[in-house]
């Protein structure tokens, strides 16, 4: 006996799309979220493609020719590795100190209880959500008002700022899926404060703290607006790139620096990514 598939139908006779064809965007939103890609990623490709152009004048296109020249100029120069070194050591000193005080914070904000909550929680989020020029201006009259001279280490408090906002959401998040039946369990079977911490708490929250690091050290290896602000006369990867603006014969070589820029802030946000997304992303 041969049996045929019908398709199923509604209460009018009227056939059901299965969930799957019904889940599939339209040829509109697919060339929309085509061209929005487009218009993000297309000037970060030019970039990379006049890294290696022979004309250090134009950006005639297509390129008159190719030439890792620009490169053995770049890594040759001794200012651009003064600044990168300055960039990746207020990156990582304003990163451990961001893991530090924002893990603390949302480790006393995501069990606390208390009529301000909000309120604090409201304060922690606001250098992120302000502008950075107005970010700049506070932290630079603070400076001023506190008869400190900007350089290194208000360079780093400016960029801690906001990125304890960073490693804070990723952490708070993280610790308000984990069920307080788990440390309770943790206290009755004898376990101190310390070790429930060691082998309940920062197991849960191991991976939400590393990708909030990786974070908040991308955001801060490339900050210039609260950089120009706190940094006085030292010069960071991108107030460097903010000088080199001005000179036309340097283009090639801002370029390479660029590259290895995106390069450098990619593998984190890569990184981050992959380990904040859930088991059922990964599959």
């Amino acid at each position: 006996m041969r049996f045929e598939r019908r398709p199923s139908t509604d209460g009018n006779g009227q056939p059901v799309r299965s969930s799957n064809a019904a889940a599939r965007p339209s040829l509109f939103i697919r060339v929309a979220a085509f061209a929005g890609l487009a218009f993000m990623h297309l000037p970060v490709l030019v970039i990379v493609l006049y890294a290696f152009t022979t004309d250090d004048r134009t950006y005639a296109f297509p390129p008159p020719g190719l030439t890792l020249h620009w490169f053995d100029v770049a890594f040759a120069r001794s200012d651009i590795w003064a600044a990168m070194r300055l960039s990746l050591r207020v990156a990582a000193l304003a990163t451990l100190c961001s893991i530090i005080l924002g893990s603390l914070t949302a480790l006393a904000m995501s069990r606390s209880r208390f009529r301000a909550k909000e309120s604090i929680t409201f304060l922690l989020i606001l250098p992120l959500a302000l502008p950075g020029i107005v970010t700049g201006i506070a932290l630079l009259t603070a400076i001023k008002f506190a008869s400190i001279d900007p350089g290194f280490w208000t360079i780093v408090a400016g960029h801690t700022t906001f990125c304890i906002v960073i490693v804070y959401n990723n952490v708070v998040a993280r610790l308000r899926r984990l069920p307080p039946s788990w440390i309770e369990a943790s206290m009755d079977l004898g376990a101190d404060g310390w070790q429930t911490f060691r082998y309940i708490v920062l197991p849960q929250m191991a991976t939400a703290l590393l990708a909030g690091g990786m974070l908040a050290f991308a955001l801060s290896f490339d900050e210039i607006i609260v950089t120009l602000f706190t940094a006085g006369h030292e010069r960071t990867l991108p107030i460097w790139f903010f000088n080199e603006l001005f000179r036309p014969r340097d283009r090639p070589v801002t370029n390479v620096v660029a590259v290895v820029v995106m390069v450098v802030t990619f593998i984190p946000i890569l990184l981050a990514y992959s380990l904040t997304r859930s088991a059922d992303e990964r599959n």
